[in-house]
């Protein structure tokens, strides 16, 4: 497949924190409408769902659209047994060897703002006890300290386990659960919102074709129809790297190899007769189609920059309300042919 490099716009951090919850399906319509809801309090929120499914894209969303800004990731995952303490509550001059002065942990970094406990059940039980006391009371002792420090931080956790059967197994707080459970929000695998994917996959190809300088020929319908198909163990995330393959390798048939084992073939019945080969598509054809793909892009542009703020999207496209619902609503009649 011939590419072209050309110069293309770099992409705005709005725009890709944005693409996880783009689409029409009712999970993701209620998770927008909830993180307009809860945006502007400091409410605990538990992110709960799938490798993959955007919980940290949910979690840096709903900071940015909160007064609570600031935003610190911890991956409790990734984090040593041995430095867990002093990463999250910092440390005094002399706590241990090396430690020749203070150092602030991410609780003090996130002070007015938000912080991300990804993966929390892996936290520590021990650490988990000091953790319940900064959402109790706003206070902690850094390692090695004796004066409390208070903070102000919204925290907003994140698990693709299931902490309720943790609690019961002995491996993490009750009290802490019940602490973090204030707003739940569930985060949708890709394969239960199926009408969504076109419109991730779009986002993707635009925001990708602009980061990469690459302008990749169009999906083709085969590639299209098996992605619709697939399980997507991977959700979003997996979504997101096959299309980024696609555009700088520019290999359709690879791809559509990599999602064959997982797509069940059609049942004979349902394939129906042969369509006949056509010779050409007449021009006018052509330049709808073009027209068409011209416009999808340019209102999915406009949603994504505006987090999906139908009123705003249509004031960015210089079109009525009305007429951009009506788009909107063909855009999903498209998706769900």
């Amino acid at each position: 497949m011939e590419q072209r490099t050309v110069a293309l716009e770099p992409i705005s951090f709005a725009e890709d924190r944005t693409a996880a919850l783009l689409g029409e399906s009712p999970a993701v319509v209620a998770i927008r409408q909830t993180l307009e809801q809860i945006a502007d309090t400091d409410l605990t929120v538990l992110l709960q769902g799938e490798s993959g499914t955007g919980k940290e894209v949910v979690a840096r969303l709903l900071a940015a659209q909160s007064p609570r800004s600031a935003f610190v990731k911890i991956n409790c995952a990734a984090i040593p047994q041995e430095l867990w303490e002093s990463e999250l509550f910092g440390y005094e001059q002399g706590a241990f060897t090396g430690a020749n002065r203070p150092k602030s942990g991410k609780f003090e970094l996130a002070e007015g703002g938000t912080i991300f406990l990804d993966e929390i059940g892996e936290m520590p039980l021990h650490l988990q006890a000091k953790l319940l006391q900064v959402l109790q009371d706003g206070e902690f002792s850094r390692l090695g300290g004796r004066r409390p420090v208070s903070v102000d931080v919204r925290v907003v956790a994140a698990t693709n386990t299931d902490l309720q059967a943790a609690v019961e197994a002995g491996g993490f707080r009750r009290d802490l659960f019940y602490r973090l459970n204030v707003i739940v929000i569930a985060l949708p695998p890709l394969r239960q919102r199926r009408g969504d994917i076109p419109l991730l996959a779009q986002h993707f190809l635009s925001q990708y074709s602009r980061q990469y300088r690459r302008l990749p020929a169009p999906l083709p319908e085969s590639l299209w129809r098996r992605m619709e198909q697939y399980a997507w163990p991977g959700n979003v995330r997996q979504l997101e790297n096959l299309i980024k393959r696609y555009i700088v390798l520019g290999n359709p048939d690879a791809l559509l190899t990599e999602l064959a084992d997982a797509v069940p073939p059609p049942a004979a019945a349902a394939e129906g007769p042969a369509a006949e080969p056509v010779a050409a598509a007449s021009l006018l054809d052509i330049s709808r189609q073009a027209a068409w793909q011209a416009e999808r892009g340019a209102i999915l542009k406009a949603l994504a920059d505006t987090h999906w703020n139908r009123r705003q999207a249509a004031l960015k496209l210089r079109i009525s309300y009305k007429a951009l619902q009506n788009k909107m609503r063909a855009l999903m009649a498209e998706t769900s042919a």
